[in-house]
């Protein structure tokens, strides 16, 4: 059994609670008590202590064009040229020293769960690296088959493919040594016939897919189809509460209400980074750093809320406590035991220090909204995963 106090800890609440004793019993939270002197058996936590980060959408190898893509113009797309030139030689070595980069990364600013949309198909790299760095893992396998809509792959597309999604099924079923999720690439890559199949294996586990991402995408599913991407999973059964589409950027009224069950994760540093436009995401939110131009749940979850007032010319889209809960939705990837400080919950927790220049003049009344609109990366002391200190 360890102990520990926490100046402060958000409990769920609207707002943190004070001296908060958390026990810790086997790697789970045995009690969470509000309003306790400080003894000193209890491993002391200064400052703000939080459920661990979940980062639901990771391409880990990308963290490789961290700041490479970033001289003349062009868009998604060029950007993706430049992705595909990085996956074409990737080994599975390379995959492990970039993912093992990007996952200490991760666990430094306050992620303790990540879940990897891995459509290189290195997994044992992968697992490796979540291993040694201690990160807790799920991994959302992505079925790739197409080059677009009605078009073969091209050859770097080509090592994605495992030919069909039987096929694919066949290949995930087989991956040991982490939780195993699914993932539809997007609608340009599985064919519309072929995502039934991906929506069947994946039933009772986190099943992601990129969609609207792009408006190119729409007009293509549009031609091709006669419906948008959203329409297009829905009528193939891909869409609800175990379901997670990523970006949804460009989304109809009819796409947003047929999502209205389905978590929408926001990885608004990327999408800015590659000028995707400014999504409106739902009341089921997750929160992820995506191709890693920055690393950094606070900056991800406050851009959620900031790149609305700018398209809207308007404040107040999302509260601090539903931000911070978007950062620390677990149950996306398919960790529901985590995510909470409450008994029974896995002992995944961190604390925000109050001494940087950004959060000296916190006050506690407005603590979460501080740490939502002021904290970065950087203000992550501790971080710990079943209750041993990880970083």
């Amino acid at each position: 059994m360890s102990r520990f106090h926490a100046d402060y800890a958000w409990l769920g609440g609207e707002q943190v609670s004070a001296d908060v004793l958390i026990t810790v019993d086997h790697g789970r939270i045995a009690s969470v008590v509000p309003g306790v002197k400080r003894s000193r058996d209890a491993t002391h936590l200064r400052g703000v202590t939080l459920p661990g980060l979940a980062n639901a959408h990771s391409h880990a190898f990308q963290r490789a064009l961290r700041g490479r893509t970033q001289r003349g113009g062009g868009s998604f797309w060029t950007w993706r040229e430049d992705m595909y030139a990085l996956a074409a030689g990737l080994t599975p070595d390379d995959t492990h020293r970039l993912a093992l980069g990007a996952y200490r990364e991760m666990l430094r600013a306050g992620i303790t769960c990540v879940g990897e949309f891995d459509y290189v198909h290195h997994s044992d790299a992968l697992i490796a690296a979540a291993d040694e760095a201690g990160i807790r893992l799920t991994l959302l396998d992505a079925c790739y088959l197409a080059g677009g809509f009605g078009e073969s792959p091209n050859a770097v597309q080509q090592r994605f493919s495992d030919g069909d999604a039987e096929r694919w099924a066949q290949r995930v079923s087989s991956i040991r040594g982490a939780r195993v999720g699914a993932a539809i690439h997007s609608v340009r890559a599985v064919p519309a016939d072929q995502i039934p199949t991906v929506v069947e294996f994946a039933r009772g586990k986190p099943l992601h897919f990129h969609v609207s991402e792009q408006r190119a995408e729409n007009e293509a599913c549009l031609a091709a189809h006669g419906v948008t991407p959203v329409r297009l999973l829905a009528d193939r059964g891909a869409l609800g509460p175990d379901s997670t589409a990523v970006h949804a950027t460009h989304l109809t009224d009819e796409d947003r209400g047929l999502l209205r069950e389905t978590t929408i994760c926001m990885c608004p540093t990327t999408e800015r980074d590659l000028a995707d436009g400014i999504g409106r995401a739902g009341p089921r939110l997750s929160l992820g750093s995506d191709s890693h131009a920055v690393i950094d749940l606070f900056e991800e979850a406050r851009a959620v809320e900031l790149n609305l007032r700018l398209a809207t010319e308007r404040r107040g889209h999302f509260t601090a406590p539903a931000l911070l809960a978007a950062a620390v939705n677990h149950a996306s990837v398919g960790w529901p035991e985590a995510g909470r400080l409450e008994p029974g919950k896995l002992a995944d927790f961190i604390t925000v220090g109050l001494d940087s220049p950004r959060l000296e003049t916190a006050e506690p009344a407005t603590l979460l909204e501080s740490l939502v609109f002021a904290a970065t990366a950087a203000d992550v002391r501790e971080v710990y995963v079943g209750g041993k200190r990880a970083c």
